[in-house]
């Protein structure tokens, strides 16, 4: 099983790349889930094989549904469709739901907005929004 450091409390003296260090654990554990079977109907690590599985299927729709169920220009986050597809265990498919909304992106279907303004997902760093086009 992979350890994950945990946080420290405020006052620490934690290193400078402590955050970035948690994230590539983050990414880590979530390539894990995939590889090893958690989420069995992935298709390997997202990305390597170009295939979408059925989880990946299953983000892109809750992305599509939960956009929906708003107002015409409102957003949701891709930790939204992780959660609508695994309530108890969502943190591990976030590169997943990522990924979901860069293909719906691709398909034209949404765009991704930083601030209120459309970006790149790729070159996006910190939290982003989905919206309907």
């Amino acid at each position: 099983m992979l350890k994950v450091p945990t946080r420290r409390r405020s006052g620490c003296s934690a290193a400078a790349g402590a955050v970035g260090a948690t994230r590539a654990a983050s990414r880590q554990r979530s390539a894990t889930c995939f590889t090893v079977g958690r989420y069995p109907s992935a298709v390997g690590t997202p990305g390597q094989t170009g295939e979408v599985g059925a989880v990946d299927a299953r983000l892109q729709q809750a992305i599509l549904d939960l956009l929906d169920q708003r107002r015409p220009g409102a957003t949701i986050c891709p930790s939204d469709a992780a959660r609508a597809v695994a309530p108890d265990d969502w943190r591990p498919l976030m590169d997943a739901a990522r990924d979901a909304a860069q293909r719906l992106v691709d398909a034209g279907e949404v765009d991704v907005t930083q601030g209120g303004q459309v970006v790149d997902l790729a070159s996006a760093r910190g939290p982003v929004r989905i919206r309907r086009r």
